[in-house]
């Protein structure tokens, strides 16, 4: 089962962008998370489809079964 851990943040342009971190270190400490995405946007790290990131947004665990089949 992979997991990801999705950052949505808000743009300068109003619009949200993602960023994914493969396999997070768990259980997911939302203050830690908090932290991070501040420190994402305070150093201007990324540049989203609208823009730089302005807000951070919110945060979620996904997790993802996968199962694949061998084609006789």
């Amino acid at each position: 089962m992979a997991k990801t851990l999705e950052m949505t943040f808000l743009t300068e342009m109003g619009k949200t962008s993602k960023l994914s971190v493969d396999n997070p270190i768990e259980p997911i400490d939302p203050v830690a998370v908090k932290a991070a995405m501040n420190q994402i946007i305070a150093a201007n790290a990324f540049d989203g489809n609208g823009g730089d990131f302005v807000q951070a947004q919110g945060a979620r665990l996904v997790e993802r079964n996968v199962t694949e089949y061998e084609l006789v």
